[in-house]
């Protein structure tokens, strides 16, 4: 599986908090090793082929599946769903 992350992610991801950056390191490990695991809550957005998995209460992260492709998208609070919609 290949895994890319667009620039947003990096961006994202460079902004997050230290704590929340473990969590979606681990949810992360989660994904690759199963993506059907419960606690990563994966869920398809309505209305695109963009999928979210829960990395706390507060924080998503945005993917989308392209063959043997993962595209890392966005990852932050509730606001950046709004911006993948």
């Amino acid at each position: 599986m290949i895994i890319r992350r667009s620039n947003a992610f990096l961006r994202d991801y460079r902004k997050l908090p230290t704590e929340v950056r473990d969590r979606v390191d681990k949810q992360l490990h989660l994904l690759f090793e199963d993506f059907r695991h419960p606690s990563l809550r994966l869920k398809k957005l309505g209305g695109t082929d963009i999928f979210e998995i829960r990395i706390t209460k507060g924080y998503r992260l945005t993917l989308r599946f392209d063959k043997e492709i993962v595209e890392l998208r966005r990852v932050g609070t509730h606001d950046i769903l709004r911006d993948e919609g």
